[in-house]
């Protein structure tokens, strides 16, 4: 019998282009069938370029294809909640990009679409998959190093910081925009899958440096409502973590994750990991399993390695039909996510800790 072919349909052309469509296409037995941008420009401009045979400025239609069995969406957070829902609907699988959503309730609605329908929905956490993360849990929850007494995260660019760049939906908070949904989801989903623990309670601070941007459709300078840095504390049971965010600091860009134990500690970069014995005083790297070639033209950064790690994973299960992707984040870890981008906001607005087990006067009751 021939091997199931995986048909992918993909929404959005930003990260997608560079990155999701050339590894989906790299991916033995898949094929990238649809895409789909809402400015028809973009949409034909990048079929023709990656070779993808249907472009469409509707998504909706995209979802509905019968030549699609997986809808990748990478777009503005606020339009992932009605995208999510409609392909499950429509009885397709999912791959959604971070954040999950606009908000925890949004990303509730999903989780338990996926649960209901019992399809393969999950979340682009791609940095999972990379080999020195994986290594950095296992040593981490094996106890090795003695107990876990904190973790940081951190990371610095300045691709942010001039005020030259213009106004995009990345500067508008109502879409989804900002760097603590952009990389606090990220940094959340690091801790929780390295420590196998929950936190409990958050601080957060955020800021915004640049105030305003020139919005390339009318010329005129509009205000920016996103966060373009944040620092959280996070409290899970006795370990405490922090996460330090800056898209507007200059230097050299550096993205990392460190993990301090009773007896030494552990320390990823970019795909390298590093280990520290207690009385050493230095930093010895961790030989790694040897990475496959990426796809022709991807950029070589920790994203792209991950992901074409991830895809590959994630259509072998479709074609096997298996219900679950080792290591995957789910859509409920994308909630529970979402719960501590949530509670981090709002911190930031009251000045205080908040419990993640707290709900806003008003909200609706969230069942675990």
């Amino acid at each position: 019998m021939a091997a199931r072919t995986i048909r992918v349909g993909v929404i959005g052309t930003g990260f997608a282009r560079g990155t999701q469509v050339p590894v989906f296409r790299a991916c033995p037995g898949v094929e990238v069938t649809a895409l789909a941008s809402e400015r028809p420009e973009r949409a034909d401009a990048a079929a023709r370029e990656l070779g993808v045979p249907h472009a469409t400025t509707d998504w909706r239609a995209l979802v509905s294809r019968p030549d699609v069995d997986l809808v990748c969406i990478a777009t503005p957070p606020a339009l992932h909640r009605d995208m999510t829902l409609a392909a499950l609907a429509a009885g397709k699988a999912v791959l959604c990009e971070k954040p999950t959503a606009l908000d925890a309730q949004e990303a509730e609605a999903m989780w338990r679409a996926a649960r209901e329908r019992r399809l393969l929905a999950l979340l682009d956490h791609e940095l999972r998959f990379l080999p020195s993360r994986r290594r950095m849990r296992d040593r981490v929850r094996s106890g090795e190093l003695g107990a876990v007494r904190g973790a940081h995260v951190y990371y610095r660019n300045d691709n942010r910081a001039s005020a030259e760049r213009p106004w995009d939906w990345w500067s508008d908070a109502a879409r989804g925009g900002g760097l603590l949904g952009a990389l606090g989801s990220h940094a959340v989903d690091s801790l929780r899958f390295v420590l196998g623990r929950e936190p409990e309670e958050v601080l957060g601070q955020l800021a915004t440096h640049v105030a305003s941007r020139m919005d390339p459709l009318t010329g005129r300078a509009r205000r920016v409502t996103s966060d373009d840095e944040a620092v959280l504390l996070l409290r899970f049971g006795p370990v405490h973590a922090s996460v330090a965010l800056s898209s507007v600091a200059p230097g050299k860009p550096v993205h990392g994750l460190e993990v301090s134990c009773e007896r030494g500690g552990l320390r990823v970069e970019g795909r390298e990991l590093w280990c520290s014995r207690v009385g050493s005083r230095t930093w010895e790297q961790v030989a790694l399993p040897e990475e496959p070639a990426l796809p022709p033209g991807l950029p070589d950064n920790e994203w792209a390695h991950g992901f074409w790690r991830y895809a590959r994973a994630f259509t072998d299960a479709l074609r096997e039909g298996r219900g679950e992707v080792e290591d995957a984040a789910t859509l409920e870890d994308g909630w529970r996510t979402q719960c501590v981008l949530d509670a981090a906001r709002r911190s930031h607005g009251e000045r205080r800790w908040v419990r993640l087990d707290e709900r806003p006067a008003g909200s609706p009751r969230t069942r675990t």
